[in-house]
């Protein structure tokens, strides 16, 4: 059953915005600031094994060459690259994104069409895509419902939603461990290997959300809700999660 109510995904989060209204441009604002740093920091953040598993997840889900894919929220193009690498068609694969740092970034990196948008509000014709995809940015929306509904209104009938997330472990010795990694470890070489505080800032968000974040269940239901069919989620190793659907 399709809902109209807004589902946020993680509360207000008073220590970096004050309310609701003001997380959109808290979130654009932090990383516009951060852009030029990112990769380097997500080396350290997936150990280097980032672009394998993203390649394997987009492989998994059903993208081939001559789909076409939308990434949303392309950041500096982590996910999108593995999708050209799969599509072989630089046209084939439109990168948007809310932050127009990041859109500087990509630029330079892939010769792809690029929109400025937000998710909940896609700047995109009805059913233009094969395949849409979002890479760890799920926790950034303003309303899940209505970001999946915008995934559902792009996508041609039958064409595939694949989010890609990370989610607190259920083992409660894992999540100790990746709550001090994630939301200690990492910001403070963020900030030493950068030289940035911003960069400190952003990666104790990137934990507080994950932290903060609905429950899997919830997310699974709400993809459904948005009139997806055979809405699921997979787990890797109780940490990485690839939430998917099909467009009826």
């Amino acid at each position: 059953m399709k809902s109209d109510q807004p589902l946020k995904p993680h509360p207000v989060l008073p220590e970096y915005y004050p309310d609701l209204a003001q997380r959109p441009a808290f979130v654009r604002g932090l990383f516009d600031r951060t852009a030029g740093y990112y990769d380097r920091v997500n080396l350290l953040l997936s150990w280097g094994s980032g672009s394998w598993y993203r390649r394997h997840a987009l492989v998994r889900a059903g993208l081939r060459p001559g789909m076409s894919v939308l990434d949303v929220a392309i950041g500096t193009g982590l996910v999108a690259r593995q999708a050209l690498a799969i599509t072989q068609d630089r046209r084939a694969v439109v990168g948007l994104d809310v932050s127009a740092g990041m859109l500087d970034q990509v630029r330079r990196l892939l010769d792809i069409p690029l929109v400025q948008g937000q998710m909940e509000q896609l700047p995109v014709a009805d059913e233009r895509f094969d395949f849409v995809s979002m890479g760890y940015a799920l926790r950034h929306v303003v309303d899940l419902n209505a970001t999946f509904r915008e995934f559902q209104r792009v996508l041609k009938p039958g064409g595939v939603l694949l989010i890609l997330e990370i989610a607190r472990p259920a083992a409660p010795l894992k999540r100790t461990v990746l709550k001090f990694y994630l939301g200690r470890v990492i910001p403070l070489l963020g900030r030493l290997s950068t030289g940035q505080r911003e960069m400190q800032t952003l990666m104790r968000y990137y934990w507080d959300t994950i932290e903060n974040c609905v429950p899997p269940d919830t997310i699974v239901q709400a993809i459904r809700d948005a009139g997806f069919a055979e809405a699921g989620c997979d787990v890797e190793f109780d940490l990485f999660r690839a939430y998917f659907g099909r467009k009826g």
